[in-house]
């Protein structure tokens, strides 16, 4: 059996080289079986193929069962995986064409965010995303994903750059949140991703933001602002990671369990909430078990979406898009027709009675004059 570990970075538990993740214990036990019955088969001569057949349907039935009922800590695990599609993957299979832009134009370069042209479907489009890095080289280069001021000031430039040729922007977001170290605070961390935000609600384009694995803190607010918030089936979504917010309320990462379940950061619960209006389905097994068909999911979603999207007029595009994040966080219901009538009565009664009064007090003032 192999040795369990622990990523450092992602928090996520594995087992060395085969790229299992905790929960999926059982997956690997058949998996094995089924190695095991190959092997033997093809030193043998034996003809094992029904029973090779029996566990595979084992392994689907299995794998199903797992996934459909996921934690929201192991959709935490699931989102990290190292081997899920990242925004590299995603240029190479759904966009063609892809022509990347470097630079803010004030300070450099930050590799974690990604920009560029390409094509969608029938659709030219400017692509802004989170870069995580494959290798351990590129992951160091791109700051494992979190970004600098710089690197929403790149974005930004490129989706004004977009709206000045009239392209809709499409943002992949999957990050843990955006670099908090002392150059960045330097620069304006906090100054950058508010201003992102900002020129985003009123960006006279439209605008479609995709969670594709991670989606932390500020770090992806500041390229989160759409027209439509989407997200993949087993990723997140959340103003804070739960090690982060089970070291501020339990005082130890400990918790991170118990913090997961509380952030209500998953997929359902966030569409429930009204966080994000569309999630994406994973094939069985999650996004690195079969990446072509994330693909195809993904790259259909956008076509549909942009094609949605470019109907209605920008002015209107811009006023929805403003008004549905004014919206998230209203728990009060709209007041109902009766209520409004009976509020209108009343409105109606008190300015009688303010006119009605109001000759009486002139009077009294004259007779007291």
């Amino acid at each position: 059996m192999p040795v369990e570990t622990t990523d450092r970075v992602t928090g996520t538990q594995s087992a060395t080289g085969n790229g299992y993740l905790g929960f999926e214990k059982p997956l690997h036990r058949i998996e094995a079986d089924i190695a095991a019955l190959e092997i033997e088969q093809r030193q043998s001569g034996r003809d094992l193929s029904d029973e090779i057949k029996q566990q595979r349907s084992r392994l689907v039935t299995k794998t199903k069962r797992l996934y459909t009922h996921l934690t929201a800590w192991e959709t935490v695990q699931v989102a990290r995986h190292p081997q899920r599609p990242q925004i590299t993957d995603y240029t190479k299979n759904v966009v063609r064409d892809f022509c990347e832009l470097h630079g803010d134009r004030t300070f450099g370069d930050d590799r974690a965010i990604m920009a560029g042209f390409g094509r969608i479907g029938g659709h030219k489009v400017m692509i802004v995303g989170h870069n995580k890095g494959k290798d351990t080289r590129e992951r160091i280069a791109c700051n494992f994903g979190c970004a600098h001021p710089e690197g929403y000031r790149k974005a930004l430039a490129k989706m004004k750059l977009a709206a000045k040729f009239k392209l809709p922007v499409v943002c992949l977001i999957d990050t843990q949140g955006a670099f908090p170290g002392i150059g960045s605070e330097e620069r304006g961390i906090s100054q950058a991703i508010a201003l992102n935000m900002f020129e985003m609600s009123r960006l006279p384009t439209p605008v479609v933001c995709v969670v594709i694995g991670e989606g932390g803190s500020g770090g992806a607010l500041g390229i989160g602002v759409g027209d439509r918030v989407a997200m993949f089936e087993h990723s997140f979504y959340s103003v804070i990671s739960a090690e982060g917010c089970a070291a501020i309320l339990w005082k130890t990462h400990e918790q991170r369990q118990r913090a997961a379940e509380c952030l209500k950061f998953t997929a359902p619960d966030l569409r429930k909430l009204g966080i994000v209006e569309d999630v994406i389905p994973e094939p069985v097994g999650g996004a690195h078990r079969a990446p072509e068909e994330v693909y195809r999911a993904l790259e259909q979603y956008l076509i549909d979406t942009l094609r949605d999207l470019k109907r209605p007029r920008i002015q209107t595009l811009v006023r929805r898009r403003y008004e549905r994040f004014r919206s998230i966080g209203n728990f009060f219901d709209a007041p109902s027709d009766h209520a409004k009538s009976k509020s209108r009565k009343t409105a109606r009664a008190a300015s009688r009675v303010r006119s009605a009064l109001t000759p009486t007090r002139r009077s009294a003032s004259g007779n007291s004059a």
